[in-house]
């Protein structure tokens, strides 16, 4: 009976959908319509309203979309669509200022006299535009009113003048910053958590370990890494469109003739050019160069790119040119007095000590309101220039408010669909198909692409991805990361702006095309991009490094990156350390050589030994990378045969525990059921069905090859082998490296020791001349103040005794006096090797220090350096296969 009511869902909303009905209602009222219903059936046929549900009843499933939609607004942690209104207002107030025409007149004019410039100029305007804007309509609409004329007159292909205008428009939908990315992000990120606890209880089931490794979790998304793994996807897409439309030039030159301009390329021309490219450059660079660089949140590059949005347009919409440009001459100025005045000066007002301090904070103060001067006066340009900043302010409230509302119908219509089990069928129909993961994608992927042809690019995202998104996180086969599954699906989502007979796209530009272009051009016309586009899909599936390698850099070379010590970045930092012990081994020992043979016959015999330890461990490191060789040689050895065996029993045992989960169903139900005769021959189908199923349990179990109980506990001796050379490894190289810096680190406080040891002298006075209770005061202090300084515990140990002695009846100032006296003999000893190890063992240790830091040192350190950040990155942005971990 769930599935009964799970069609009725899924057919409300359809029905709904296609009959015009808002979709900000249409989802939430199928969800509240099916579950009253299927409450109504229970209470009527079963006497229990709970009766058709999976589990739980009514009231559950509607709090919990209830709970969804409070948590879509309270959670403060949750703020990534914050940036929805952000981008909103920055686009339709950029398209209102006129960007595009400026863009599009100017580019073609450059571009014209190259085979296909104007369909070039139109595509690499669409790139523009889609960085600065991101709105598909508008950008559509402003190149089909200006470009399309002039791609007519001058014998341009009708169909593939209106393809190129309607694909170049929707490269908004991938090209960051794009809505659809945000939203993604968002949905994303949920169902990341999800697919973690999928997997860290698949994890449990099948180690019987409760704490899995953080390097077989999922690695999640935010926005701002959406947008850097979109951003080189994009460019693929918009070099496609361009090489299409240049080959077609050369091969057909009548569809994309070379059209000349009649002035002049001189001085004006390029100054025309630089005042239409520079200022939505800039933008761009200022937007996602702060979010590629680290800079800022994508929050936060939001709100910068409504500013200068609010800028570009005061200027351009002020018809008189005296005074024109010194708002945004203004703003600059500020920005870059912002610059300086944070490079040089503490502005953190906590902490003013100087005058400096003080006039940076001045400064600052002056900079940030000169600023502030020129966006109000920009803003009050527009609000003067006929109804435009009411109109962009009421359109993006409109749009906002649409894409939020959706995404509180979706979050009712997910807690709908898990309410009849549809989420459980989805997981057990895509797990069920043969092929794996990639069978999987490869379903998902051609649904998304054909609901593009009914559904909005919003819908799809927050309708399907929440239900099949955890399914494929989870699998450890193909280990995909987040932020590639997303940019797959926002290039899979863009083909519903574009995909025949109801492409948004294509209505926004049949609604400016002249008659003289027939419909059925735009169609033909689309074809070719929506190919263009798979085949960006299929280059991006097959190599993900396209999308995970930005992300990656980032985090990595950030100023907040992770130190080397990191364990999710363990994998692939050994993969480059391993390299350099084979390269620089010779180097390496000859250090440890050099070091050895310096002379510390005058150490402490603390510091002897720790140095002496220290140089063992580091010479023992080489011998711990070859067990690290010798132990994944035979791992990946027994892995080629066992491989095979590891998959088919897994999915043996998958199926025994769907059918699990099916017969707790069944069972549910069947208690559900009250004794009466309406009610028996349900109850026989349901017996019938539990029967079956634990049988076909028994023959799956039987299946399984008599080799696994032998072939698994090897597999599992060799893998935890492994592993434990790792571990070794790194605990070895982590005290090798730990005792070399403590050592120079004693060295450096030789000079504050040698100053403390005047302070520890006069304890001698106390102990003669105080009475008991301040001379134990003073004691006390010395010890805390000798806390600071490493290896002096032998000191302070001598020093306690003293102040003890000094302690209620046990009062005995000359047994005090004797171990401050053993405490000056260590305390000068201390200071006189360390005085002279400055001279002699310090130069040693730092030349020794800098021959190791970056292979036996390397995990102690606080970040990477650049170049070795950029390696890891590199390796990390490939999926590798975890299957054999679970």
């Amino acid at each position: 009976m769930e599935l009964l009511f799970l069609g009725i869902l899924v057919l409300l909303m359809i029905t709904a959908l296609l009959s015009g009905f808002p979709v900000a209602f249409s989802l939430p009222g199928s969800s509240i319509i099916a579950i009253g219903l299927a409450a109504l059936a229970g209470w009527i046929f079963a006497d229990n309203p709970d009766a058709y549900f999976h589990e739980g009843g009514p009231v559950q499933w509607l709090s919990a979309g209830v709970t969804n939609l409070r948590s879509l607004y309270w959670n403060v942690e949750r703020d990534t669509l914050i940036a929805i209104p952000l981008f909103i207002f920055m686009g339709i107030m950029l398209q209102r200022s006129k960007v595009a025409e400026d863009l599009l007149v100017t580019m073609a004019q450059l571009f014209g006299p190259v085979p296909g410039g104007l369909g070039i100029s139109v595509v690499i305007v669409g790139a523009l535009l889609a960085a600065t804007t991101g709105i598909v309509g508008a950008t559509v609409i402003a190149m089909g009113m200006i470009s399309l004329p002039a791609m007519l007159r001058n014998k341009y292909s009708h169909s593939l003048a209106t393809g190129t205008i309607c694909a170049s428009g929707t490269l908004g939908q991938i090209i960051p910053p794009s809505i659809v990315l945000i939203i993604l992000a968002d949905q994303l990120s949920s169902a990341a958590d999800q697919a973690s606890s999928m997997r860290k209880a698949a994890y449990r089931e099948i180690t019987g370990e409760f704490s899995m490794p953080s390097v077989l979790d999922i690695t999640s998304a935010s926005a701002g890494d959406m947008f850097m793994g979109a951003f080189i996807p994009g460019l693929l897409l918009v070099a496609l469109y361009i090489l299409y439309i240049l080959f077609t030039a050369i091969i057909r030159p009548k569809m994309a003739p070379p059209v000349g301009y009649s002035g002049a390329y001189n001085r004006q021309f390029l100054a025309k050019v630089l005042m239409s490219l520079l200022p939505p450059l800039a933008l761009i660079f200022v937007v996602l160069g702060s979010i590629l660089l680290g800079v800022a949140t994508v929050n936060q590059a939001g709100a910068v790119g409504a500013v200068g949005a609010m800028l570009m347009a005061g200027y351009r919409l002020h018809h008189r040119d005296e005074r024109r440009y010194w708002p945004a001459f203004m703003a600059i100025f500020a920005v870059l007095a912002l610059g300086f005045i944070v490079a040089n000066f503490d502005l953190n007002i906590k902490s003013i000590d100087t005058d400096d301090d003080r006039l940076g904070v001045v400064l600052g103060l002056i900079a940030v309101t000169v600023l502030l001067g020129a966006v109000c006066w920009s803003g009050w340009r527009v609000f003067k220039t006929g109804t435009t900043l009411h109109e962009v302010m009421g359109e993006t409230a409109k749009t906002t408010s649409m894409v939020f509302i959706i995404l509180i119908g979706a979050a009712m219509l997910t807690s709908a669909f898990r309410a009849f089990g549809g989420e459980e069928l989805v997981k057990d129909m895509l797990t069920g198909l043969p092929g794996g993961f990639w069978v999987q994608f490869f379903v998902v992927m051609v649904v998304i692409f054909i609901l593009g042809f009914f559904l909005d690019f919003i819908e799809i995202a927050v309708v399907v991805v929440p239900i099949v998104a955890p399914i494929l996180l989870a699998d450890p086969s193909a280990n995909i990361t987040a932020v590639w599954l997303g940019v797959m699906i926002g290039l899979n989502i863009q083909t519903s702006f574009l995909t025949p007979p109801f492409g948004f796209a294509l209505f926004y530009l049949r609604g400016v095309a002249d008659q003289v272009v027939k419909t059925l051009s735009i169609y033909k016309g689309v074809i070719p991009f929506i190919g263009l586009q798979i085949l960006a899909l299929v280059i991006t599936g097959f190599f993900p490094s396209l999308v995970n390698y930005l992300p990656n850099r980032t985090y990595l070379t950030s100023d907040s990156a992770p130190p080397p010590m990191n364990p999710r970045i363990q994998p692939c930092l050994e993969e480059q350390v391993l390299t350099l012990y084979a390269n620089q081994k010779t180097d390496l020992v000859t250090a440890i050589d050099t070091m050895a043979a310096v002379d510390v016959s005058y150490l402490s015999t603390a510091a002897t030994d720790m140095l002496q330890d220290s140089l063992g461990k580091a010479r023992q490191t080489f011998a711990k990378v070859d067990d690290i060789y010798q132990t994944k040689a035979a791992l990946t050895d027994f892995a080629v045969g066992y491989e095979p065996l590891h998959t088919q029993v897994r999915e043996l045992q998958l199926n025994v525990r769907r059918n699990k989960r099916l017969i707790d169903s069944a069972q549910l139900q069947l208690r559900r059921l009250d004794d009466i005769e309406f009610n028996a021959q349900r109850r026989a189908d349901l017996e019938t069905r539990i029967e079956s199923l634990e049988q076909f349990n028994i023959r799956l179990e039987a299946g399984i090859p008599t080799e696994w109980a032998i072939q698994r506990p090897i597999f599992e001796k060799l893998n935890k082998a492994e592993k434990q050379s790792r571990n070794n490894y790194r605990r070895n190289v982590d005290e090798a490296y730990e005792g070399i810096r403590e050592l120079r680190l004693w060295i450096v406080q030789a000079a504050d020791l040698a100053q403390a040891k005047a302070d520890v002298a006069l304890l001698a006075f106390s102990i003669d001349e105080l009475d008991a209770k301040t001379a134990m005061a003073a004691i006390k202090l010395q010890e805390r103040h000798l806390g600071q300084f490493s290896g002096v515990s032998g000191v302070k140990s001598k020093l306690s005794k003293a102040r003890r002695a000094l302690k209620g009846s046990k009062y005995n100032p000359e047994k005090a006096k004797g171990y401050h006296a053993q405490a000056m003999d260590l305390l000068n000893a201390e200071i006189l090797w360390r005085q002279r190890a400055v001279i002699e063992l310090a130069p040693a240790l730092a030349n020794y220090d800098a021959a190791i830091k970056q292979s036996i040192g390397l995990r102690l350190q606080e970040r990477m350096s650049h170049d070795l950040a950029t390696k890891v990155s590199a390796c990390m942005s490939s999926h590798k296969d975890l299957s054999l971990q679970f």
